[in-house]
C-alpha cells in the first residue's frame, strides 16, 4: 500500500492532481484509522491510464465511465475482509453469552460460518 506522497513520486503526478481524481471517483483509496489514505499498486497504472487517456482528448467524465467498475469485477478481496470483520465481531458476541448457552453459541457460529460460505459462493458464480 502506498501513501499519496509515494504515489505522487512513483508516478510523476501530483498530490493535488492525485486527491482531485481520488475524490471524483477515478482512483480508490483506502482510508487508515488516522485518516491517511492508502493506494494499491494498481493505483499506478490506473493513473497512467488516466493520463493517457487525456492526452487523446477524453474528459475525465468520460475517463470516468471507462474505468467504471462493473458488477462483475466486485472487489472479493474486500468482501472478505468485511466477513472476516463481522466473524469477529459475532465470535466477541457469542463469548458474551453465558455458559448455560453453549449450544446456543455452535449455533450461531455455524450458521455464520455458512452464511459466509453461501454469500462468498454467489458472488463467485456473479464474477465468472
Amino acid at each position: 500500500m502506498l501513501k499519496i506522497g509515494e504515489l505522487a513520486e512513483m508516478t510523476g503526478i501530483t498530490k493535488r492532481t492525485i486527491d482531485y481524481y481520488t475524490n471524483l471517483g477515478l482512483l480508490k483509496a483506502k482510508r487508515s484509522s488516522s485518516n491517511y489514505r492508502y493506494y494499491n499498486q494498481e493505483a499506478i497504472e490506473q493513473l497512467h491510464f488516466i493520463e493517457r487517456k487525456k492526452k487523446e482528448g477524453l474528459s475525465l467524465e468520460q475517463i470516468k465511465h471507462l474505468i467504471e467498475p462493473k458488477m462483475e469485477e466486485i472487489d472479493i478481496q474486500d468482501i472478505r475482509v468485511q466477513m472476516q470483520q463481522l466473524e469477529k465481531e459475532v465470535a466477541l458476541l457469542v463469548t458474551k453469552l453465558s455458559k448455560e448457552d453453549q449450544l446456543a453459541k455452535q449455533n450461531i457460529v455455524t450458521k455464520m460460518k455458512q452464511d459466509s460460505n453461501t454469500l462468498i459462493q454467489s458472488l463467485l458464480l456473479l464474477i465468472t
